[in-house]
């Protein structure tokens, strides 16, 4: 493979592993540490992740335990879980804060669902960018054959086609996973 097309598949794959960490934010029904990955928190005048100011553990299948580093934090991060779209309460319990994930009705379940299939689309887009800022380049280049340029192409839209199935077989894996009871 060129090195023009091993570049464009390494910015596909991070575009692939953003998808990944994207999904892994969502709500399954079962308690999962990085469905607090996007939460922040006020911290000092500044929106701060939790997961920088707490420790995440995941006590059993439906509860999350959230311990701060520091205990002058315990209430920015329990309004920020709070103030979060996950759709979930957190409980104060003296040093630590639990957080009872509770089970998904079929609604919030094909919400997610939804909320995923955007994500999907999203990184769809990102890896078409990606393709097509290397086909313009390879266009606009004089320094390569004409038949050496389409070669190239035909090489980038392969590892394209390979990017978008890898993201829909991860799509389609998640889903599964949201809609399991």
């Amino acid at each position: 493979m060129d090195e023009i097309v091993i570049e464009a598949k390494n910015k596909m794959s991070v575009t692939v592993n953003v998808f990944k960490q994207d999904l892994g934010t969502l709500r399954t029904g079962r308690a999962n540490a990085m469905m607090l990955d996007r939460v922040e928190c006020d911290y000092y005048g500044e929106k701060m992740p939790i997961n920088q100011l707490a420790s995440i553990l995941v006590s059993d299948a439906r509860q999350l335990v959230v311990k701060p580093y520091d205990r002058g934090d315990f209430k920015a991060i329990l309004s920020g879980i709070a103030s979060s779209d996950l759709g979930i309460n957190p409980i104060n319990d003296g040093d630590v804060i639990r957080i009872n994930i509770p089970p998904l009705t079929e609604d919030s379940r094909r919400e997610l669902v939804k909320k995923a299939k955007a994500m999907l689309e999203n990184a769809k887009v990102s890896i078409r960018n990606v393709r097509r800022d290397y086909l313009d380049f390879i266009k606009n280049s004089d320094e390569y054959a004409d038949d050496y340029k389409k070669r190239m192409e035909g090489d980038i839209q392969k590892v394209t086609d390979d990017s978008i199935k890898n993201l829909e077989d991860i799509f389609s894996n998640k889903e599964k996973e949201i809609m399991a009871i």
